[in-house]
């Protein structure tokens, strides 16, 4: 999800609610204690230099049971930070301690944002040989060459 399309989710919703990989949700009670820009400059397995760039949100929960953040001041916070930082319309990714603190790609349902689990790939299938599908082989293939054993043939 882009950063333009959580702010206009926002303006439509009366309340904010992420919903975990697992199916259970942040506290209501959670807070949004950063909004950054990370870019991420590195070099493939293939040797191509690499340039990502998203917008952080991150996600907190503490004791503070009453805490509710409202969607117009998140659209604030957003919008301040678009000001100061100078960020553009880039993807969003959300961090959340869990069990540790964890990297997810962001959704809507029509209702909640979803937290999605990211996935890592590699960006240079080509250089590292590792074929795009299992390659299939037929039993009788294998079993019609001439170096294969046949009952009573003695190479065993």
């Amino acid at each position: 999800m882009k950063l333009s399309e959580i702010k206009n989710i926002l303006k439509t919703v009366e309340a904010i609610n992420f919903q975990l990989p697992n199916g259970t949700f942040v506290p209501e009670y959670f807070h949004v204690t950063e909004v950054g820009l990370i870019t991420k400059n590195f070099i493939d397995c293939g040797g191509t230099v690499r340039k990502e760039t998203v917008v952080n949100f991150q996600l907190w929960d503490a004791n503070d049971y009453e805490h509710r953040l409202k969607p117009q001041k998140l659209v604030h916070i957003i919008e301040l930070s678009e000001k100061v930082l100078g960020i553009e319309d880039f993807e969003i990714e959300v961090e959340y301690q869990d069990t540790t603190i964890g990297k997810y790609d962001l959704d809507f349902n029509g209702k909640d944002f979803v937290l999605l689990n990211k996935q890592t790939a590699c960006l240079a299938m080509d250089q590292c040989g590792i074929p795009s599908e299992k390659q299939k082989v037929n039993l009788s293939d294998i079993s019609n060459q001439s170096n294969s054993c046949t009952p009573g043939g003695s190479c065993c």
